[in-house]
């Protein structure tokens, strides 16, 4: 069954999609349903706010993310960035361009994703609006948190001698994409064949339903560990720690040899004749945690699972450095993923 979205109208599909959201944080004064949300922050917390615009044909392809998963992912990638500053998401606005393409239906998948993150991260849906769009779905969100204000944790906070870490694993966001570009190229629309991606299904996940790393803020902070500096990877891991060091004005020196890298991504990127380290520096939406910590908590990183150090903060004149397992000096430059950059 199809509803075409024009049988509610702006205002009926947003009461359609939004009907029966409970408020779940004090700070939620009053949700949708009035010209503005009402909120309230105690005085010893700061608000944090970060937005994040999605268009379809740069950032998703609707031929293999389901909307449910794009839905979950638009959601995340805003929390991500508030637990980046140490802080925690309390609230969303999202709003919507939708073609005359898409359905009722269509958009209730998309907003079922994005409320079964909202109730995950216990976070809540508090507006947004919607409009007609020539050029397919366009998603914004907007995520509001706090954060203590002698807990927020900046990009310019390196120091020398700065021990570097990162969260989980690298590069197997990128390779779950490649792997659904190349299906979606072998296939060319025949809906007769079904890929196989079993084996895969770690990429996948990673590329089609990413997590916010929530538990590794809270690890911290039970630990009495403050991140100097902090970031999330979404770039790609060179990309975020040039921005770490230039906001810092230090150097860095990254050891290839302790760059995490999960078993499917090696094999994934053998497969494609990739080279694997430059998959994991550079392949961007892993969405896990960067941040440098004093030397002096060395023995407490050390020790706590999903963390890996892979290097140190230096003097800025020493520049930007990746050591490879050979022991060679390469610089490290921020091949990231680049909206704008003009294709040659």
């Amino acid at each position: 069954m199809r509803t075409e979205i024009a049988t509610l109208g702006e205002f009926g599909l947003i009461r359609h999609l939004t009907e029966n959201i409970k408020l779940r944080n004090d700070s939620s004064r009053y949700g949708i349903g009035d010209d503005a949300a009402v909120l309230s922050y105690p005085s010893e917390k700061q608000i944090l706010v970060t937005t994040d615009l999605l268009m379809e044909g740069v950032h998703f392809d609707l031929i293999y993310v389901p909307l449910k998963h794009l839905g979950y992912k638009s959601a995340i990638v805003n929390f991500s960035d508030i637990y980046a500053m140490n802080g925690t998401p309390k609230q969303i606005t999202v709003s919507l361009g939708i073609s005359k393409r898409f359905s009722v239906e269509d958009m209730e998948e998309l907003y079922a994703g994005i409320r079964l993150a909202c109730e995950d991260y216990n976070v809540d849906i508090i507006g947004g609006d919607t409009t007609s769009s020539l050029t397919g779905l366009t998603i914004s969100v907007t995520c509001i948190g706090e954060a203590d204000k002698d807990k927020i944790v900046y990009r310019n906070g390196a120091k020398e001698t700065d021990l570097i870490c990162v969260t989980g694993d690298l590069g197997a966001a990128y390779m779950g994409l490649q792997l659904l570009e190349r299906e979606k190229a072998v296939l060319k629309g025949d809906k007769g064949i079904q890929p196989d991606f079993s084996g895969k299904e770690y990429l996948l996940e990673r590329q089609l339903k990413p997590e916010a790393r929530r538990d590794i803020i809270r690890k911290l902070a039970e630990a009495g560990i403050q991140p100097t500096s902090m970031m999330d990877i979404s770039d790609g891991l060179s990309s975020e720690l040039l921005h770490i060091c230039t906001q810092s004005k230090t150097g860095c020196r990254v050891y290839e040899e302790h760059i995490p890298i999960d078993y499917q991504t090696a094999v994934m990127a053998e497969e494609f004749n990739m080279n694997l380290t430059t998959c994991a520096l550079n392949g961007g939406e892993d969405y896990e945690l960067l941040f440098t910590v004093p030397i002096t908590d060395h023995d407490k990183i050390s020790e706590m699972e999903g963390i890996k150090l892979i290097g140190h903060i230096t003097k800025p004149e020493l520049g930007y450095a990746l050591i490879t397992r050979d022991g060679q000096e390469f610089e490290l430059k921020a091949q990231g993923w680049n909206p704008l950059k003009e294709e040659k």
